[in-house]
């Protein structure tokens, strides 16, 4: 085989892997709109890496696995919204091949449809050994009209 014949098929490997990481990155994403639609604090928690960094969309920090459970599990469950809230990823950036910046649209969909508000969430995300993508430093932050 020729080097330019193993070069092309690394370059292929690391095209399905990143379409296959891109599938899972975005499956992560539609878990946290599943798992907040839900009210589901368990859920949402598993995607979290145990050293993880969230901050809230009113700018509180919660730094590592044990606060960010303790705020989800009290705030998540009580939560009130009329509507639904949807998650979009429209951008993926791999810093590393086990390290993504992931943008996201998140839109609260009132229910006649007038009062949407929208939220573009920044996921830094880490592939596991095991091959899972989790949450580990995030920014949730909303988007003022204007």
């Amino acid at each position: 085989m020729t080097t330019e014949t193993a070069d092309n098929k690394a370059d292929q490997t690391d095209e399905a892997t990143s379409d296959a990481d891109l599938k899972a990155i975005a499956e992560v994403v539609a878990t946290v709109e599943r798992t907040q639609r839900a009210k589901d604090a368990e859920g949402f928690l598993a995607l979290f890496h145990p050293d993880a960094l969230w901050t809230t969309g009113h700018g509180k920090v919660l730094i590592g696995f044990d606060a960010i459970a303790e705020f989800t599990r009290a705030v998540l469950p009580a939560a009130s919204w009329d509507g639904e809230v949807t998650y979009e990823v429209t951008h993926t950036r791999f810093l590393r091949p086990d390290v993504a910046a992931v943008k996201v649209r998140q839109v609260y969909h009132s229910p006649g449809g007038d009062t949407d508000t929208e939220g573009a969430p920044l996921y830094v995300m880490t592939k596991q050994p095991d091959g899972r993508w989790l949450l580990h430093a995030c920014q949730n932050t909303e988007v003022r009209a204007g």
